[in-house]
């Protein structure tokens, strides 16, 4: 299972419709979060996401990207939390993200290590990565790609039956690409039953960007794409100026990525919580897009 919930999609200020910026993503059993605006403990509560997990990232350091890790922290100490705390954030994050932690009369009972990262840096994980690229705003600023590995290739069971293989650990041992002796001198070679290996999944998180080509780069072939789309067409001058993206360019972006859908974000507080105007200058240029709406939950799902 690979899930995303977002907890925050307004843009610089919450409105009645939306909290400022915060993602959510649920991986086989395991949480983190990419940005933590102010009320993200409490988004998290509304929307169900678990608060037993280990790392927050930051796309940067503006206030409706970081604000609420300070209020997010005193929840989990005074919930008697243990677990370790890990933060990630661009050039900046110990002189930012250690004031945001040391804020207050209360000190967190358990360990929070700062962290940071660059753009090009990856954090290798056993089934998967992490890594961060460069993006286009004001200020420093990275996103983040959570990249899968390669999986194994499919195993086809009814020829392993044709084969007279019993099904078991023989099964197994053939789709781990280990060749096998049957009881009746016959050697089957695992490409007999598994197919090439297949891509893992790829989820993409911009933070705050306007439309560059390391976007581009770093999203390709992506399952799914949450790029920032402020403004609308008519107001592509003031996104330029600002650091931010349009719906529009938000969509051109996905389709010169070739990514498979693409939720829009970071919506400006002018729209509505369906921001249609959004959504017709983006389904225009890539017809699989969204406009995100807090408490959107979508699944990634292979593209096998």
């Amino acid at each position: 299972m690979l899930t995303i919930t977002l907890l925050g999609t307004s843009a610089a200020v919450p409105s009645v419709d939306r909290n400022v910026a915060a993602l959510a993503v649920q991986r086989e059993g395991e949480t983190f979060l990419f940005d933590c605006g102010e009320g993200t403990q409490r988004q998290m509560m509304r929307y169900g996401v678990s608060f037993a997990f280990r790392e927050i990232f930051f796309t940067h350091y503006h206030a409706d990207h970081m604000l609420g890790v300070t209020g997010l922290l005193r929840t989990l100490g005074l919930q008697d939390r243990t677990a370790p705390m890990t933060l990630y954030g661009p050039r900046g994050a110990h002189r930012v993200l250690g004031a945001a932690v040391a804020l207050g009369i209360e000190r967190n009972r358990f360990d929070v290590e700062i962290v940071e990262i660059a753009a090009g840096q990856k954090l290798k994980r056993d089934e998967y990565d992490i890594v961060a690229f460069e993006t286009d705003h004001r200020a420093d600023t990275i996103g983040y790609a959570l990249v899968e590995h390669t999986r194994l290739g499919r195993f086809n069971p009814d020829k392993a039956r044709e084969f007279g293989i019993p099904e078991g650990p023989l099964w197994g041992r053939i789709h781990k690409g280990e060749a096998i002796e049957l009881p009746d001198g016959r050697r089957i070679e695992p490409a007999q039953l598994v197919g090439g290996p297949r891509p893992g999944r790829k989820l993409v998180y911009t933070g705050d960007t306007r439309p560059c080509a390391t976007v581009v780069a770093a999203a390709a072939g992506a399952d799914l794409l949450v790029h920032e789309a402020t403004f609308g067409e008519d107001e592509r001058v003031r996104a330029l100026e600002t650091g931010h993206s349009t719906a529009a360019q938000a969509a051109e972006v996905a389709r010169q990525a070739g990514v498979r859908r693409l939720i829009l974000t970071h919506i400006s507080p002018r729209y509505t919580r369906d921001a249609p105007e959004l959504l017709a200058e983006a389904k225009a240029v890539f017809p699989e897009s969204v406009v995100a709406r807090d408490g959107l939950t979508v699944d990634v799902s292979f593209a096998d």
